[in-house]
């Protein structure tokens, strides 16, 4: 009886489930079979991780977080982290590649998707997650 050569990490993303961009992103990324599975959650659903990440002070209306193991990677390096765990197959995925591979090119860009998103949860009328419970600006 053969086992895995390495065994297969942790992997879960939480993400704002209200989000139409957010939905779509996570929808269409691929990430590679020998990576893992990926398990989607949903940030405004009580969940194990929501009360984890709540519990270290990782604000969800700032960004994604992605788990990898025992590790938490939030906003832009969660999305850094999660594009090199991707395919390259499919145009969405290369254009991820080419947008996400570079830590410092994802650390500028990410301000403008996480104002983007701010800006579309308004215009849909949602509201924030707020799991650190703080208000938010209007």
């Amino acid at each position: 009886m053969q086992e895995d050569a390495a065994p297969k990490r942790q992997l879960r993303l939480v993400y704002d489930g209200e989000c139409p961009m957010c939905r779509r992103y996570v929808r269409w990324h691929r990430i590679r079979t020998d990576v893992g599975e990926l398990e989607l959650i949903d940030a405004r659903q009580h969940s194990e991780a929501r009360r984890e990440l709540t519990a270290i002070g990782i604000d969800l209306d700032q960004g994604f977080a992605l788990q990898i193991g025992e590790r938490w990677y939030h906003g832009s390096e969660a999305l850094h982290r999660l594009t090199l765990l991707g395919t390259h197959s499919g145009m969405f995925n290369r254009l991820m590649y080419r947008l996400f591979a570079n830590p410092e090119r994802t650390a500028r860009l990410y301000p403008l998707l996480r104002a983007c998103r701010r800006g579309l949860l308004k215009v849909l009328g949602r509201k924030p997650i707020e799991n650190l419970g703080r208000e938010r600006e209007p």
